[in-house]
């Protein structure tokens, strides 16, 4: 038996391996270590080489690196990412994400003592000089059934779900930003799940992050009316269904 046969959650990167985030990279796959819970992570190198991945990558069972022959953006990246996971359970962190110790863990055993379909937590902006500032989602934290999160408008955080589920519901928008908010609309209506109030990802703050670039905001408006509409016609599709 090897180490990916025993692993219980995925955790899915995209990256194209730019210098100034590999040390992050590497900072990411430090914090998988913290986690208390055997994990597979697949690795999209979009549109790079493997030989371009570090030989400590390179070298871990427990790390599977797909290169794709050209670039496709991180949501794409991720679907061909979802090919090669074989664990029950899966989340994302981008490449430049750190998970606090235990993060993994306690969202797989809470998803999994109540029969849940996912299950979320809060994130927290990491700053330059080692300071954290908790984001708080509009969502309550608790348990919500399918299609509850969409009325919230903004959908939870950091979401280990069942990967039957994301297969289902599609998996990440054809956007090139904001595709995780229709992710998250489409395993949050289809399943019932929980929030945790306790911060379970950290989002690194740093210049070349794609929320600091001057077109962030026009597209993020833009990937949000998307995810809303998403979840209001699965809502009406469910209605449809209880007539």
């Amino acid at each position: 038996m090897t180490l990916l046969d025993t692993a219980e959650v995925a955790v899915i990167t995209p990256t194209r391996l730019r210098p100034e985030r590999v040390p992050y990279l590497l900072e990411l796959y430090a914090s998988l270590q913290l986690q208390g819970v055997p994990f597979q992570w697949v690795l999209a190198l979009d549109g790079v080489p493997l030989s371009e991945l570090p030989a400590v990558l390179r070298e871990d069972p427990r790390v599977v690196a797909m290169p794709l022959p050209r670039a496709v953006g991180a949501g794409a990246a991720r679907n061909f990412a979802l090919n090669e996971v074989t664990t029950p359970w899966c989340t994302t962190a981008d490449n430049d994400d750190l998970l606090p110790e235990g993060s993994l863990s306690v969202r797989l055993e809470h998803a999994r003592a109540h029969g849940l379909g996912w299950c979320a937590g809060w994130s927290a902006d990491l700053h330059p000089n080692g300071a954290t500032a908790t984001w708080h989602c509009p969502t309550p934290p608790g348990f919500h059934e399918p299609g509850d999160v969409w009325r919230f408008c903004t959908a939870p955080e950091s979401t280990i779900t069942r990967t039957d589920l994301v297969r289902g519901s599609g998996g990440y928008a054809a956007l090139p930003q904001g595709e995780d908010y229709s992710y998250l609309v489409g395993i949050t209506g289809g399943a019932s799940g929980a929030l945790l109030p306790a911060v379970v990802y950290h989002y690194r703050k740093h210049p070349e992050q794609m929320t600091a670039q001057p077109s962030y905001p026009v597209m993020e408006m833009r990937a949000r009316v998307f995810a809303w509409r998403h979840g209001q016609h699965l809502a009406s599709l469910r209605e449809g269904l209880r007539m």
